[in-house]
């Protein structure tokens, strides 16, 4: 994982206070490959916050307080509402992904 330990504490403590702290998290994308470089920052959720209006202010009071913390670079939220249909990025973010 291309991430370290202060930067990935960050993300899910961030994450956790917006989105509930029983939220699972994963990073997936290039940032799990060791051997490439670069990239954004893509993170899955499974929020304990599960009303609509509330998803929307969490994601961005979240991206915003990442941002302020790592920087500007890319981040890319996906988030899973537990009821919601399972679509192949949500798939793909728990197969190939790591919990955070």
């Amino acid at each position: 994982m291309r991430m370290s330990a202060k930067q990935r504490d960050l993300i899910t403590a961030v994450l956790h206070e917006k989105f509930g702290a029983a939220s699972n998290i994963w990073l997936f994308g290039s940032r799990v490959d060791d051997n490439l470089r670069g990239g954004d920052i893509d993170l899955y959720i499974e929020p304990e916050l599960q009303e609509p209006d509330a998803l929307v202010d969490a994601r961005i009071a979240a991206l915003v307080e990442l941002h302020q913390h790592l920087g500007e670079q890319k981040i890319d939220l996906v988030i899973k509402r537990k009821h919601a249909p399972m679509q192949r990025i949500h798939k793909v973010a728990r197969s190939e992904g790591v919990p955070l």
